[in-house]
């Protein structure tokens, strides 16, 4: 579980705070019921993964 604490719809890139703190950005196409914005302060879950070398939130869903 995290928020998100950054989201820009024109680029449609975001961040997202864990719980523990850790920071993962995110892409719009993860954002997992198809819609391509989401609003900053938005509680969700999400699963970590490896893309180029680096992890980022994937399946991101506001609960």
């Amino acid at each position: 579980m995290g928020t998100v604490v950054e989201f820009d719809a024109h680029v449609g890139l975001g961040r997202v705070r864990a719980d523990d703190g850790a920071e993962y950005m995110f892409h719009c196409a993860e954002i997992a019921d198809g819609s391509r914005d989401i609003a900053v302060g938005a509680r969700v879950s999400f699963r970590v993964v490896t893309k180029f070398g680096r992890e980022e939130a994937a399946a991101v869903t506001p609960v």
